[in-house]
């Protein structure tokens, strides 16, 4: 039997529809966590598993920020806005969000960014990457996570190299064997696995052109700390 095209064009802009709502009523629930975080001691917070709820409510944010993203670029309604951004300001900006996280799980985050370094690339769709690739390296790095931001040639052509490696375990054989692109066809919900995020910034850093140059991401294990190491090449 045929698929009828309007049927699941009209399911997906319903789809599309409840995760815009969803994600509204979970940011109004992270505004209202916030607002009585700030009328609570230091302590206290602490006691009642605060940064927990931030991460957790974050990272299902997220992920219905990427469903969003992910269903914008494939009715190509999501282009990339590009304008020149210091490096530094948006790795600061990473640290700032992940800080008090990050103290509470007892790992630290180092960044290494050249304070000059600029590049052309759309702003919040980059930090979506390095904010999912941030949060992914939280929940499995033992003690260290470092971003590191800097200009690389590859084949007489420069591009932006912004790499998150962690110290944990790295990732497991199942993701490095596929694509990118096709890591939607292997969703393991047994594992909880859905590689939502590696999707997105995949989708994502092609939407970033420059002639007939893409950018693209890549997963490996090793680097300066041992762990998962994830890099974005923007042109």
């Amino acid at each position: 039997m045929s698929k009828n095209p309007k049927a699941t064009a009209d399911f997906s802009l319903i789809l599309a529809s409840s995760v815009h709502d969803m994600k509204n009523s979970l940011g109004m629930l992270i505004h209202s966590v916030e607002t009585l975080c700030e009328q609570l001691p230091e302590d206290q917070q602490k006691g009642l598993g605060v940064s927990t709820i931030r991460y957790e409510a974050e990272r299902v944010n997220n992920d219905l920020i990427h469903l969003l993203g992910i269903y914008r670029i494939k009715e190509k309604k999501l282009a990339a806005h590009l304008d020149e951004f210091y490096l530094d300001d948006i790795c600061s900006e990473q640290r700032a969000q992940y800080q008090e996280i990050l103290a509470n799980k007892g790992i630290s985050l180092e960044i290494e960014c050249p304070n000059h370094l600029a590049w052309f690339f759309d702003r919040e769709l980059v930090s979506g990457i390095i904010n999912n690739a941030l949060n992914n390296a939280s929940r499995y790095t033992k003690a260290k996570i470092k971003i590191t931001a800097k200009s690389i040639t590859i084949d007489a052509d420069e591009y932006l190299e912004i790499s998150i490696n962690d110290d944990g375990q790295g990732y497991p054989k199942s993701i490095l064997e596929i694509e990118p692109d096709e890591v939607l066809n292997n969703i393991n919900f047994k594992s909880g696995s859905t590689s939502l995020g590696l999707y997105f910034a995949s989708q994502v850093a092609s939407l970033h052109q420059q002639g007939s140059k893409r950018g693209r991401i890549s997963l490996e294990n090793g680097g300066e700390l041992g762990g998962g190491l994830f890099r974005v090449f923007l042109p």
